[in-house]
C-alpha cells in the first residue's frame, strides 16, 4: 500500500512534521526558564509592587482608623454633654423635691 492510497501524500507529512516544529518551538520559548538576571529582574519588580500595594493599604487602614477615632471621640464628647445635662437636669428636680418637703 502506498501513502497515497491511505489520504497521506509525502507534502502533508512535511507539512505536519514543520507546524509539529513550529508548535514544539513555540511551547519551548514559553517554558524555558529564564536567566538569572531576568529571574532576579521580575522578582525585583514583583517586590517592589507588594511593597507598593502593602504602603497604599496601610496608609487607607490609617486614614479609616483616624477617621472612626475622630468620629468616635465627637460622638463621646456629645454623649458626656448630654449625660452631664441630664445629671443636672436630675439634681436640680431633686433639689427641687427636696424644697418641697421641707416647707410641709
Amino acid at each position: 500500500m502506498s501513502d497515497e492510497e491511505n489520504g497521506l501524500s509525502a507534502g502533508t507529512v512535511i507539512l505536519s512534521f514543520l507546524a509539529g516544529a513550529a508548535v514544539g518551538a513555540g511551547v519551548a520559548l514559553l517554558v524555558a526558564p529564564k536567566t538569572g538576571e531576568e529571574l532576579r529582574a521580575t522578582i525585583r519588580d514583583l517586590a517592589d509592587d507588594a511593597v507598593d500595594k502593602i504602603k497604599e493599604y496601610a496608609s487607607e487602614a490609617q486614614d479609616k482608623i483616624r477617621s472612626s477615632y475622630e468620629e468616635g471621640k465627637d460622638m463621646i464628647m456629645e454623649k458626656k454633654s448630654i449625660l452631664s445635662s441630664a445629671i443636672e437636669a436630675g439634681k436640680d428636680a431633686m433639689e427641687r423635691e427636696k424644697e418641697k418637703y421641707k416647707e410641709v
